[in-house]
């Protein structure tokens, strides 16, 4: 029969502290985020630390993780929320622990609403937009590379006549037909699509969102209350609340 190991004296003081810290958290904690978790989830973590740590000031800076998490490394930032798409994973500065937030479901954007009803392969609805203009992130970051492969996989090279790391214009883009967009589930925030969707290839469906810190800093009490509010404010877009 197995049992739980008893924990030792140092373990418990440890937790009691950092209990201790939680209850009456001060000073500032600088959060460095790309847009659309700002836009979904940011707000709603800032609401569950302003309820339990009234005295916590949070910095929150929007910027694309392939400038936040070196700047992480640099301590400009405390914590970082990032993102990984598919098959793409990014470098990493030395040093950076990370945890998993949710997988952010990725879909096609038409520009109009498909012809078949929706009938066709996820290749295919890919495949009938290789001669529209499309609505792309700047060259250089890893979503720009995600999609530009993933268009290459499907046998064109996009016409990017709109490029932009602001997921809002290239729904914008996509709601007036100027566009084709790959679109993240995390755009809509809580509100029904306002453009038709498709799903794509298989392997290519979600991108992954995460909240990086400098090692050696996961234990912090402010990092700990960072991300518990962000992991409520996941748990209550789930549940439709937020």
């Amino acid at each position: 029969m197995s049992r739980t190991p008893k924990r030792s004296s140092n373990a418990w003081c440890a937790e009691a502290e950092i209990a201790t810290s939680l209850a009456d958290l001060t000073g500032t904690v600088r959060i460095a985020s790309f847009q659309t978790a700002a836009l979904a989830l940011v707000p709603a973590a800032l609401d569950v630390l302003r309820e339990l740590h009234p005295h916590l000031r949070v910095h929150v800076t929007h910027m694309e993780p392939e400038q936040a998490l070196p700047a992480l490394h640099a301590r400009d930032f405390d914590l970082v929320i990032a993102e990984e798409y598919p098959g793409n994973p990014s470098p990493r500065p030395a040093a950076i622990e990370e945890e998993d937030l949710l997988d952010d479901p990725l879909h096609l954007a038409l520009p109009k609403p498909p012809d078949d009803g929706g009938t066709e392969s996820p290749m295919a609805a890919l495949r009938s937009l290789a001669d529209h203009p499309w609505a792309m992130e700047p060259e250089g970051t890893t979503a720009r590379h995600w999609s530009t492969a993933l268009c290459r996989n499907a046998g064109f090279e996009p016409d990017v006549r709109f490029e932009t790391t602001d997921i809002l214009l290239h729904l914008r883009l996509v709601e007036q037909r100027h566009a084709a967009a790959f679109l993240p589930g995390l755009v809509w925030s809580g509100r029904h699509p306002s453009v038709a969707l498709r799903q794509l290839p298989r392997g290519q469906r979600a991108r992954r969102v995460f909240t990086a810190v400098r090692s050696g800093r996961s234990r912090h009490p402010a990092v700990l209350a960072c991300r518990d509010a962000l992991r409520l404010a996941v748990a209550r877009r789930l549940r439709g609340t937020d």
